[in-house]
């Protein structure tokens, strides 16, 4: 499948839905350098909501990177309400039930996920969130931004070369002082 199409009609098929929902602190870091995330759990306030359970609810399928994947490696089962796991690794590591090793672009991804009618993914991990906005499969992005400034780490967005335009659909704030952004990126009207 050509990049650029997401969103659109892939012959008889429609692409799947692929969205973000991730949190980062206010310099724009996910993870510190060694992608630890204590910072994180420790900004998480007892009793806030950040909608977490409910975007989940939507989703068919859970894709992330290896870095991801490490993270929750230890805890069984694997925490996605069953939902099937991808991981998009070149080293995959021991096999592991309810997840998929995968080493393909995501381009390849979206055309299998297509053929297989997968509605709604979840992507997560800052590198392979790059590679879908890259070829312009991102429909929604949901962003926590932490009241922290990490002062460095992994980046939320590292650098494509590709320029995105987004549009806000909705802001949410806590009095922890979480801020959510919702976007939707903007993609050409039909035609243009």
């Amino acid at each position: 499948m050509p990049a650029g199409v997401a969103g659109r009609g892939y012959g008889r098929c429609v692409n799947p839905r692929i969205s973000v929902y991730i949190a980062a602190s206010l310099d724009g870091f996910i993870a510190r350098p060694d992608g630890d995330l204590d910072w994180l759990h420790a900004a998480a306030a007892e009793g806030e909501d950040y909608g977490y359970d409910e975007f989940l609810a939507g989703i068919d399928l859970v894709a992330m990177g290896r870095g991801t994947y490490d993270h929750i490696a230890g805890i069984d089962p694997v925490p996605y309400g069953g939902r099937p796991v991808e991981v998009f690794t070149s080293r995959p590591p021991a096999p592991r039930e309810g997840v998929a090793f995968v080493a393909q672009p995501a381009s390849d991804a979206v055309a299998r996920w297509t053929v297989q009618g997968v509605r709604n993914v979840y992507v997560d991990g800052g590198e392979l969130i790059r590679q879908f906005l890259a070829i312009g499969a991102v429909d929604d992005l949901v962003v926590t931004v932490v009241p922290l400034i990490l002062g460095e780490g992994l980046a939320l967005f590292p650098p494509s070369g590709v320029e995105t335009p987004l549009r806000l659909t909705g802001t949410q704030s806590w009095p922890s002082g979480m801020v959510q952004l919702r976007y939707a990126v903007a993609r050409p009207a039909a035609g243009s």
